[in-house]
């Protein structure tokens, strides 16, 4: 096997892990949601989209650096570059916009910055319940 024999089916072999990544994700997410459906313990639709979101945004990335990989190092022309950067572009595009769903913040925001930024910050928890007092030995 030649050098771009190898850098293609590495390409391949990434390709079809970032693929297999978004199924199994997409699968142990449904089977979770079911299940907690199912036994009614509690809310399903936001913990199955932040499971299904993370797997698919995984998913993205590993497709990326294959698309990366294929195109960089086995037909760098000027056509493959600019259909490379249009790839990626579109998949930056998806990839924040998943981390805005899953996460509810911009990936370059910092947690800190939750507080900050309205509309997105938790309503806060109610204060913990202060201890019993100790009935007085008069």
């Amino acid at each position: 096997m030649d050098f771009y024999g190898f850098i293609e089916a590495v390409g391949i072999a990434i390709d079809f892990v970032g693929v297999a990544v978004i199924v199994i994700g997409a699968i142990i997410a449904t089977v979770i949601a079911l299940r907690t459906l199912l036994r009614r313990e509690g809310a399903v639709y936001l913990p199955f989209r932040r499971s299904l979101g993370r797997s698919i945004l995984l998913g993205l990335e590993l497709l990326v650096a294959a698309d990366i990989i294929k195109t960089v190092a086995l037909t760098p022309t000027l056509e493959s570059v600019a259909v490379l950067g249009g790839i990626v572009l579109i998949r930056t595009f998806l990839s924040f916009s998943l981390e805005l769903e899953v996460s509810g913040r911009w990936p370059w925001q910092s947690k800190a910055a939750d507080a900050e930024t309205p509309g997105l910050t938790p309503p806060p928890a109610s204060p913990p319940a202060s201890p019993p007092r100790a009935a007085s030995a008069d």
